[in-house]
């Protein structure tokens, strides 16, 4: 059983996502214990290419994609595959 799931919204927050996902992966917490969960609300930048490259190396990191619907949404979204 996930003991944690972090659901984290993708809209134009390419200056933002690596030092968001570099802060979660520098916890030390092991990555059998948590997921990440990373839904991409029709992003316009190069966020997901930054989010692709932590996918390559963190097996616990889950991306969903879907058009642009608002923050709510992708929380929710995020919230249903958790």
């Amino acid at each position: 059983m996930m003991k944690l799931s972090i659901v984290i919204p993708v809209y134009n927050v390419e200056l933002f996502i690596r030092g968001t996902l570099d802060s979660i992966y520098k916890q030390g917490v092991d990555e059998s214990l948590f997921e990440v969960i990373v839904v991409n609300d029709g992003t316009l930048d190069n966020s997901m290419a930054i989010v692709e490259t932590f996918a390559d190396v963190h097996s616990n990191l889950v991306i969903i994609n879907q058009e642009n619907q608002g923050l709510s949404a992708a929380r929710n979204t995020g919230m249903r595959v958790a």
